[in-house]
């Protein structure tokens, strides 16, 4: 098996079309095409972790943080990035990151940390903005089916919990071939007035080149009339944290030490307690204090992140808890998703969980 065919896998988990514009996520070192020998899945792929997949046979690192985040203008080893890059390129080990790409998906970091903490009814807290395309395009009739086919095929259609949804309308198309033309239906220079049916699906953005070749491969004209738009609707089931409700409501103390024990966190930071039961949790994976509106927005009582500053703790505004759990630690089980996945998508193959805690916060 080559590596390249496990990054396809990755990314049919955690398309990268999802991350954010600032990420820097897909792969980071190596060959695609050499062959793959193992995978390792871990949070950070330091140094430790890359001589962990030297010893465990594993050629293909698979990270949820990037280890190469900003450019590099030289590797020589003076930091941990470098001596962790060094280390993957002399050993032939690839390093694949998917950080935001998964922090986005409805299955992801966030729904991950919801089904820890046993939270019901959830949905997207930030649904992710200019990230729909529409394409509209006219043929005719006995060639509308085959070219709806093949769109819906290709990823378009899908919107919220249903699929296959096109719009489609009849009219006139006009036309007139040139001399240079071979039109499919009549002849050079001869004025055609023909029934079009209109046909308009949306789809995500980045989907689009797969949606041309599936248009331009099934549509019945030399000349194929098209139109793409952006359009400003949000995508429900795509964007950064989530909220959702306790089975059942709990006070704050018994709320905050239930979510110290099921994300294994050593210490929780939080603003200050109300007096009220925690019904709805909002959670955002990883540094979230640009959410806390969002969260106050949503109804939440509490809002579960981390890598809080001071003086964001008082944004609470007394509208509800903003809990500090740790950036690893709100991501911890991510790993565990990775590797089950992989485990159901390639059989028989060598898919191992890091041992490393990569964690570089320590407690007393």
């Amino acid at each position: 098996m080559k590596i390249n065919e496990i990054l396809s896998v990755l990314e049919e988990m955690a398309p990268l079309g999802y991350a954010e514009d600032f990420d820097n996520v897909g792969l980071l070192v190596g060959d695609i095409n050499a062959e793959a020998t193992g995978v390792l899945v871990c949070h950070d792929a330091l140094e430790s972790v890359i001589e962990e997949a030297i010893r465990k046979n594993c050629n293909l690192v698979a990270c949820f943080h990037p280890i190469l985040f900003s450019g590099l203008k030289n590797i020589t080893g003076k930091n941990y990035v470098e001596r962790a890059v060094l280390k993957a390129i002399k050993n032939d080990i690839a390093i694949y990151a998917i950080h935001t790409a998964l922090d986005n998906h409805q299955d992801g970091v966030n729904k991950i940390f919801c089904n820890v903490l046993g939270l019901k009814n959830t949905k997207v807290l930030i649904p992710k903005t200019n990230f729909i395309r529409k394409l509209v395009t006219y043929t005719i009739p006995e060639n509308a089916a085959k070219v709806r086919t093949a769109l819906f095929d290709a990823g378009a259609g899908n919107i919220g919990n249903y699929d296959n949804c096109s719009f489609n309308s009849s009219g006139i198309g006009t036309y007139m071939g040139n001399a240079d033309s071979n039109p499919q239906i009549g002849a050079q220079f001869e004025f055609i007035e023909s029934n079009e049916i209109k046909i308009e699906v949306t789809f995500e953005k980045h989907l689009e080149s797969k949606i041309l070749k599936a248009l331009f491969s099934n549509h019945i004209y030399e000349e194929v009339a098209y139109e793409l738009y952006d359009i400003l609707n949000t995508h429900q089931n795509i964007g950064l944290g989530m909220v959702g409700d306790l089975e059942k409501p709990m006070k704050e103390e018994e709320f905050m030490l239930m979510v110290k024990d099921k994300m294994k966190a050593d210490g929780i930071r939080h603003s200050a307690y109300l007096g009220k039961e925690i019904k709805k949790v909002a959670v955002l994976g990883g540094s979230g204090s640009y959410a806390i509106k969002n969260a106050i927005n949503s109804g939440a009582d509490a809002f579960l992140t981390a890598d809080l500053k001071y003086h964001q703790f008082y944004e609470a505004e007394n509208q509800l808890i903003l809990a500090d759990i740790g950036h690893f630690e709100s991501e911890r089980y991510t790993k565990n998703y990775i590797v089950d996945y992989l485990t159901k998508k390639i059989l028989n193959f060598a898919i191992i969980l890091s041992e490393e805690n990569t964690n570089p916060v320590k407690y007393l």
